[in-house]
């Protein structure tokens, strides 16, 4: 793994600039004042600049791309001195997978599927072009990056977008398929082929990123960090995670995807918001200043710094309506900085990433519900403590493993979890989690017997009463398939009730589902093991997909059950919707405790029009914590406020009374 190799500025600007060939006067309007002056009062310290948008054209001159035709001055090089000129970062841009100029000239540069069509935006339609990393634009792309470190050598890194690589069929894409043996009608040896040029993609642009200055950050943007995917991570020097919770992604993306990027690699992390209500190339969009302080709380509080996504205009004058906004933010995010540097996460638990363990998982990315995600909103929602790892990382840092839905056991994972149990590890299995990679039977004695899945497309539970809550004493539906099991050695969980039968044009009722028989069937909801739990439905990927409230609060007393003991915080009175984390700061010999609160509510039409938005930040009043500290405390502090806490002791424990909250406050233990 890599060491770190760069710091990142804790208060960034990405600065879009995707700009129509059918616009004129580009960059008229740019003034150097008035955007360091605007910069200054948003509490800027570093800015991403572009050199080459997705339209292809470049934004100074060049002698290999092609300058946008209707600017005629080195907007870059303004944007950049200007930048440098009051102490603020500068990295370039560069779109890498999308140039619709060099792909209008080159159409061979295009990706192309194996039944020919193109990929991205026919002849006609608004849309990206999308390139082939098989051909030669990768060598068009690496001489325009190696011009822009040429020509602004001290740059403050390179950041390249659209990292991907689609099944193509382009002729170059054939040839590679040719020479490495690979057969073209076959879909996993187009995925090998696709490897080979993302590796040669990878190799390529990082050695001209890192022309003349081993040194100079780069990184490169996919849009999520695929969890499992760390063998890339040498490539980088830093990562940021694109998550931007109004265009799609929710408030529950960016701490999933946070709490991973934490554990794989030493890299230093940033996460990436927008300024806009939707997403990216919004022109006149904007949230309420309260979003943006809660988002970049957020990323404080999950141990990233903090970029906001922001487009330019055309003309080159930067709006000062933006950047009125991210100043409120950013001036609170330069008030926190001492406390949230050099910090490492403490946990209880961690999830097992399914994205990253499973081959046919669900990808837990943008918008998406699959059992990682639900799983993190069930702790995020009972605000517990975890990370979530690969099985390449250390298990033993935990006390509980969490394998959510679809974890089938191989060889090598049957070891290291058997090693995790015999060293005192517990473990909560659900849905096909646990069972052997052919699905035939459990991989581990979990104290039941598997009689395969359930022959019903949904059926009922009703837990034991020490799992139930309390205003559901009657079976309660389950959206998804089952397995079918018989406690033998474990103690049983509760019952399964089956539905009358699936729905089908021979028998339904209703208008959705059948209802359940009035006798319980013979199998289990679940089973408790000595250190192991296993549930027999994949609850988090129903939790995640339904968001039913009685579930929850059952998985909330499952979760404490396989735990096994008191979690290291535990907090009353604070709602749902609150976050909590726990943060170390070695350096300082001190922890972070971080509560953030916001009220985060759908506007707009339903499905693909709605947006998560934060308009409120109501104080919440009332909030007790308990906490058993990693070190000896003997102060603790409100931070900015530099307000000392009273608490009193108990045993290995500490307990105090929280002042009205809102937003975000930081509890530090000194």
């Amino acid at each position: 793994m890599s060491h770190r190799a760069h710091r990142l500025r804790f208060r960034q600007i990405h600065l879009d600039f995707h700009t129509s060939e059918a616009i004129p006067g580009i960059g008229k309007a740019f003034n150097k004042k008035h955007f360091q002056e605007t910069l200054k009062r948003a509490h800027v310290d570093s800015v991403t600049l572009f050199s080459k948008c997705h339209h292809g054209w470049s934004y100074h001159p060049t002698s290999v791309g092609q300058i946008h035709p209707h600017l005629d001055f080195d907007l870059l090089r303004a944007q950049y001195d200007a930048c440098k000129e009051i102490g603020i970062n500068a990295p370039i841009y560069l779109s890498a997978g999308i140039d619709n100029a060099a792909c209008t000239q080159h159409p061979e540069w295009r990706e192309r599927d194996h039944e020919g069509k193109l990929h991205g935006a026919s002849p006609i339609e608004a849309g990206w072009f999308i390139t082939c990393f098989h051909t030669a634009y990768i060598d068009y792309l690496c001489a325009q990056i190696e011009e822009v470190v040429d020509l602004f050598p001290d740059c403050d890194g390179i950041f390249l977008d659209i990292i991907a690589q689609g099944h193509s069929c382009s002729e170059a894409g054939l040839a590679v398929m040719t020479q490495h043996q690979l057969d073209p009608t076959c879909e996993s040896d187009r995925e090998k082929a696709n490897q080979l040029a993302l590796q040669r993609y990878y190799q390529r642009t990082t050695e001209s990123s890192k022309k003349g200055n081993p040194d100079r950050p780069v990184f490169h943007n996919s849009g999520h960090i695929t969890r499992g995917q760390t063998e890339i991570l040498d490539y980088f020097s830093h990562l940021e995670l694109e998550s931007l919770p109004t265009g799609g992604w929710g408030y529950d993306h960016f701490p999933l995807s946070a709490k991973y990027a934490k554990q794989i690699t030493s890299h230093d992390m940033m996460g990436m918001t927008g300024k806009f209500h939707t997403t990216w190339g919004e022109f006149g969009g904007y949230k309420h200043p309260n979003a943006l302080r809660y988002e970049c709380a957020a990323m404080l509080a999950y141990g990233a710094k903090c970029s906001v996504g922001d487009q330019l205009p055309p003309n080159g004058k930067i709006d000062e309506s933006t950047y009125n906004i991210i100043g409120q933010a950013y001036a609170e995010v330069e008030a926190k900085e001492p406390w949230c540097n050099d910090v490492t996460s403490i946990a209880d638990m961690a999830i097992l990433s399914a994205e990253a363990c499973a081959a046919k998982a669900q990808r837990d990315g943008h918008a998406s519900a699959g059992p990682d995600t639900g799983a993190a909103r069930v702790l995020l929602e009972g605000h517990y403590l975890f990370d979530v790892i690969d099985a390449s990382m250390d298990l033993h840092r935990y006390r509980l493993l969490i394998l959510p839905d679809d974890i089938t056991i191989n060889a090598s994972l049957k070891t290291q979890l058997e090693n995790y149990v015999q060293q005192g590890g517990r473990l909560l299995l659900t849905g096909n989690s646990g069972l052997n990679s052919d699905g035939e039977g459990f991989a581990m004695d979990i104290g039941a017997k598997h009689h395969g899945p359930s022959a019903y497309e949904h059926d009922f539970v009703l837990p034991i009463d020490a799992l139930r809550t309390p205003y559901v004493n009657d079976p309660m539906v389950m959206y998804m398939r089952s397995q079918r099991i018989t406690a033998t050695t474990g103690q049983s969980l509760g019952d399964v009730y089956d539905p009358y039968f699936n729905r089908t044009h021979e028998h339904f009722c209703s208008h959705q589902h059948a209802p359940s028989q009035p006798e319980p069937s013979d199998y289990a909801l679940g089973v408790q093991h000595d250190q192991t739990v296993y549930l027999a439905h994949r609850v988090f990927s129903v939790y995640g997909a339904y968001g039913t409230v009685p579930l929850l609060e059952m998985l909330h007393k499952v979760v404490d059950l396989a735990l096994g003991q008191r979690r290291t915080v535990e907090i009353t009175n604070f709602p749902s919707a609150g976050r909590v984390t726990l943060m170390h700061q070695p350096d300082k010999g001190r922890s972070v405790l971080h509560l953030l609160y916001a009220n985060t509510i759908n506007r707009g039409g339903l499905g693909r029009n709605a947006v998560e938005v934060v308009q409120d930040l109501p104080a919440v009043h009332g909030v007790t914590v308990s906490i058993k500290p990693p070190h000896p405390v003997e102060k603790i502090t409100l931070e900015p406020q530099g307000e000392s806490l009273p608490f009193t002791r108990d045993g290995d424990r500490l307990h105090f009374d929280m002042p009205p909250l809102s937003c975000h406050q930081m509890v530090v233990l000194q």
